[in-house]
């Protein structure tokens, strides 16, 4: 096995976890579950171990050599609801300065978690370095400390109202000086509790999280203090191992996150809507460009709610949505008249020997809890409208969530490989969907394809990043007449972070971390 590899990520600190992993002689998937467990604490108000995420793994040896997997380790709905009233659940504004965004957060927001199950799966099917040595970076850090840059500041500053709703959130992650006051650029973040908590899992493993201390830690205090959780959620939780989602795009093979979860088939029904439309003729940033881009991403929101996704299972969507009748109709309206129509983080490895990994994990935007004498926040994620079609409080029990996260595999017919993924909610889908524009119709280098301005449509706005041409944008308006136009000054997390790292059929590395939510590309 050769040493090495490469990894785009949301911070630094979680690029240089990952890469001293592969420096030691770890492999892509090693490196990825290292750089999980350190963004917990360089990334605390996006990656959690009480959230959950997914995999899209290819490894290039063993006993799933030249396959592509997916690992399904998101947050299950629980088991029964209490119907006593006595919830703990309201409501907080998310600001992000040009937009806000409401979530619910308390006790009773948190969903089954994950992540740790995910972790362990992941490193049994996977790893090839023992589980201690790849926690190891994130360990050092929760007791060393990060120093917070600026974009986990502004995140602290987004989540104010959450940092606010309990004083054990808020005694670990606002300024002692100041009480209150989320911790700002500089200063150094410190979780010890975390550090214990993954060395004591290292050595213990997954049980005492599902079945020992923390697991009846958590379900007493949501007896007790308005949540839905009980013991019972913990002992069932099961990592679910699914079959990719797979399609054919400008000669390469994209293996996308299957369903249930929507992003995956999203971003697969937005390509088909645009093969073979001209749309690479344009060029980028053109008019005719944008206006195609802005009606596909209006029909892709469409279609999320008429194909009713959150109601099918895996074979059901995929023959639902991408059915040629389908697509015929909604190519039709693309050409014809003009439309009138959340926290998360991602990991992308490569390594020398060709394994690849993408890895989205989430904490929505945290529930206000923290585990006792653990460090870890508990997701929010029964309070995430974007994930709650039925509606809030109406979940069904004992359900797998959906998710818009997904994490994407490309593969050249020459046989270079590329992982992707991205942050940012419902939009993360259009954040992905035009990386890959970039990367494939385009034919841009990984970090110009990143770096590229986007858009983003929902409802009735369109809102639009800097680095488009002001004529581009004003015809858009013309042929979307019926559309707000926010034009936005500057590039924004709200718009994705896409991380992407690359290996071509020659072995060369490149990659690329999306500055618009702190990325890094390290290689190792």
């Amino acid at each position: 096995m050769l040493a090495g590899g490469l990894v785009a990520c949301g911070h630094p600190a979680t690029a240089q976890a990952a890469a001293a992993v592969l420096a030691e002689g770890g492999n892509a998937f090693d490196a990825a579950l290292a750089a999980m467990c350190a963004a917990t604490v360089a990334e605390p108000m996006l990656a959690s171990l009480g959230g959950g995420g997914f995999l899209l793994a290819r490894p290039s040896t063993g006993r799933h050599q030249g396959q592509s997997l997916a690992y399904d380790f998101f947050v299950q709905t629980p088991l029964h609801r209490r119907d006593d009233g006595a919830e703990d659940f309201f409501p907080i504004d998310a600001d992000f300065g040009p937009a806000t965004q409401q979530f619910h957060i308390g006790i009773g927001a948190i969903a089954t978690p994950g992540a740790v199950r995910g972790l362990f799966e992941i490193h049994r099917d996977l790893g090839f370095m023992p589980l201690r040595q790849v926690l190891e970076p994130a360990v050092t850090l929760a007791r060393d400390g990060v120093r917070i840059d600026s974009m986990q500041a502004y995140v602290f500053g987004v989540l104010r109202a959450m940092l606010d709703s309990r004083e054990s959130i808020r005694v670990r992650f606002t300024r002692p000086e100041q009480p209150g006051t989320p911790l700002a650029e500089g200063d150094v973040l410190r979780l010890p509790e975390l550090a214990d908590t993954l060395e004591v899992l290292a050595i213990e493993g997954d049980d005492l999280f599902y079945r020992g201390e923390i697991a009846r830690t958590i379900a007493e205090e949501c007896r007790t203090g308005g949540g839905h959780l009980s013991r019972e959620d913990f002992e069932a939780y099961r990592v679910e191992r699914r079959r990719p989602l797979g399609i054919d795009f400008c000669n390469h093979q994209l293996f996308l996150n299957p369903p249930p979860s929507a992003g995956g088939i999203l971003i697969a029904f937005a390509l088909e809507l645009l093969r073979d439309g001209g749309f690479g003729e344009w060029g980028f940033g053109t008019a005719a460009m944008l206006d195609r881009l802005a009606r596909v991403l209006t029909l892709t929101q469409r279609a999320r709610v008429e194909s009713r996704l959150h109601e099918l299972d895996a074979e059901s969507v995929s023959a639902t949505l991408l059915d040629p009748a389908l697509l015929s109709l909604y190519r039709r309206e693309v050409a014809g008249q003009p439309s009138t129509a959340r926290g998360t983080t991602h990991i992308s490895v490569v390594d020398r020997d060709g394994n690849a990994a993408g890895l989205s994990l989430s904490n929505g935007e945290g529930s206000g809890y923290v585990v006792p004498q653990t460090g870890i926040i508990l997701n929010n994620m029964l309070g995430e409208e974007d994930i709650n079609p039925h509606g809030l409080r109406r979940w069904p029990e004992n359900a797998r969530m959906s998710s818009m996260m997904a994490p994407t595999l490309v593969l050249g017919r020459d046989g270079s490989i590329l992982a992707l993924g991205s942050g940012g909610s419902n939009r993360l889908r259009s954040a992905i969907l035009q990386v890959l524009l970039n990367l494939l119709v385009f034919r841009m280098a990984p970090e110009q394809a990143v770096a590229s301005p986007r858009l983003h449509v929902e409802s009735d706005r369109v809102s639009i990043e800097p680095g488009f041409a002001d004529a581009a944008v004003a015809a858009l308006a013309r042929s979307m007449p019926k559309a707000e136009i926010d034009r936005w000054s500057a590039p924004n997390l709200f718009f994705g972070g896409v991380h992407v790292a690359c290996r071509d059929a020659a072995g060369r590395l490149t990659g690329a971390g999306d500055a618009r939510r702190g990325g890094a590309a390290v290689r190792a």
